[in-house]
């Protein structure tokens, strides 16, 4: 395929199928989304499955549904092909064979004859030593030749380097950092090291957009690369995701979560994609919320701070309420009652019901009206049932809403008895029109002398069973007068 074919930005997401895909691995698939459509490029979905002990069983389809759920499109991939494939590594092995080949007959391959116990020994007498392990030291003088039986190491000419990472700005290291590593290894399989560069050059990728821990392997990279003869492609290298307290690498122990089940808790992947872009860029400017076109316009890779970013889980909820309350009632609404996570190439994953199960029979206009109620309290959709189920179904009375409430608690049972009593009696007199419900909710705290933190909680308390509520007229008028009444009634039975 000629050049002419391919645009000059051509950026990938590599990853390996060992593990589910976590928000590191999408920041940096993010990224290169964005850099590929600012430009006019093409964004490739590489598999690299090199590693056939750790693979995990459908980790590759995960990965594919995970950039679909939070419409990261590729243009070449695994499952929809391309000009540049095969686009899984285990595809690949022939290629890998020709690229190695020529190192051999270059003179910069060779077949490392040691056994593990061997290059044991090496390490422990370097040790000793006390300098670090270097293969290169032990280069065999006279080694066979490479069968595919024996790993097929690189014959590197260590030398000092300094080069311009697009994020990290200039870098430089000595001589000492560079060492024979392995290509191919006894099973036939290249080692990434090996196996990313052949495939970038085979793929033209222009843009390799990474993790901070292959930072100290470039060195590595930049001797192979003149050894085949390859111009490097430009280098960015994304600073680590930091938890919650900033002082250590983001983990799985930390509640770093899989992407999908933020999309299954029904976060939304625009509020996703925009909490995920802002970690470690800015556009400079004091702009939190970014549609998907105003990232793709401004991002840059100069933009991406060197440090790393602090993982703020309460910062993603603010978020996604934001884009959760910038809804249409309708748009909403379809996205709490889709159902199955899709798979389909280039279909986007969909949560499941976020109804609770009382609301099975409960009309379209019904719930449409409780989910405007809610729409502002929202976080994301998983929350609907703890929200709304009150709107569905009698909860029985709980008690420790009152006793253990801080305004409420410090009245005698007594006065709280009369209290609702007196707004029963009152409210029984009502349309339950929103607006005589809040002129009769108002004329009670003049008649009552009371404060709305113990007025209306109260009431709020005998009609919901919840702590916490919409508007109390607007509840109110949506429950209806007999409900309303009769949940009051059941609240000074048990009072």
């Amino acid at each position: 395929m000629s050049d002419s074919n391919i645009s000059s930005v051509r950026t990938r997401f590599a990853p390996s199928p060992t593990g589910l895909l976590h928000v590191g691995g999408i920041r940096t698939a993010l990224f290169a989304w964005l850099l590929a459509r600012q430009q006019g490029g093409q964004f490739i979905l590489r598999i690299e499955d090199t590693d056939q002990k750790r693979e995990m069983q459908g980790a590759d389809q995960h990965l594919m549904d995970s950039l679909r759920a939070l419409g990261l499109d590729y243009d070449e991939g695994p499952d929809i092909g391309g000009p540049c494939g095969p686009y899984r590594q285990s595809d690949r092995l022939e290629r890998y064979q020709e690229w190695a080949r020529q190192l051999i007959d270059a003179g910069r391959a060779y077949a490392d004859p040691y056994s593990p116990e061997e290059l044991q020994a090496f390490r422990e007498q370097a040790q000793k030593e006390k300098r670090p392990f270097l293969f290169r030291d032990h280069r065999p003088e006279n080694p066979p030749a490479w069968d595919g039986s024996k790993p097929l190491r690189f014959k590197s000419e260590p030398k000092a380097y300094s080069w311009t990472d697009a994020v990290m700005g200039k870098l430089s290291t000595g001589p000492e950092v560079v060492d024979d590593f392995i290509l191919i290894k006894s099973d036939g399989y290249p080692t990434y090291n090996f196996a990313h560069i052949c495939d970038d050059a085979d793929m033209k990728i222009s843009h390799v957009i990474r993790g901070q821990e292959f930072i100290s392997s470039v060195p590595n990279y930049l001797n192979l690369y003149e050894a085949l003869g390859l111009e490097p492609p430009v280098l960015a290298t994304m600073p680590h995701i930091l938890a919650g307290e900033g002082n250590k690498k983001l983990s799985k122990r930390d509640g770093a979560k899989d992407v999908l089940d933020y999309i299954r808790e029904g976060y939304l992947p625009e509020a996703l994609v925009n909490f995920i872009a802002s970690m470690g860029w800015n556009d400079g400017t004091e702009q939190e919320i970014f549609s998907r076109d105003e990232l793709i316009a401004k991002f840059s890779l100069d933009r991406i701070q060197k440090s790393g970013a602090r993982f703020d889980e309460r910062r993603l909820l603010w978020m996604n309420g934001s884009y959760v309350r910038e809804l249409p009632l309708e748009d909403l609404y379809a996205k709490t009652i889709n159902t199955g996570m899709a798979v389909e190439p280039n279909a986007a994953p969909q949560a499941g019901s976020y109804w609770p199960e009382a609301a099975a029979d409960a009309s379209v206009e019904y719930r449409m009206h409780v989910l405007e109620l809610v729409q502002e309290r929202l976080k994301y959709l998983a929350e609907l049932p703890e929200l709304t189920m009150f709107f569905f179904e009698d909860l029985p009375v709980d008690p420790e809403l009152i006793s253990g409430h801080k305004q409420l608690k410090k009245l005698e049972p007594t006065e709280i008895k009369e209290l609702l009593q007196r707004s029963r009696d009152s409210l029984a007199e009502s349309d339950f029109s929103i607006d005589d419900l809040t002129q009769r909710l108002n004329g009670l705290l003049e008649a009552t002398g009371q404060k709305p933190a113990v007025l209306f909680s109260l009431i709020r308390i005998a009609t919901t069973q919840s702590p916490a509520s919409p508007g109390l007229a607007e509840t109110m008028h949506l429950l209806g007068k007999d409900r309303s009444l009769q949940r009051i009634d059941n609240q000074l039975a048990a009072l």
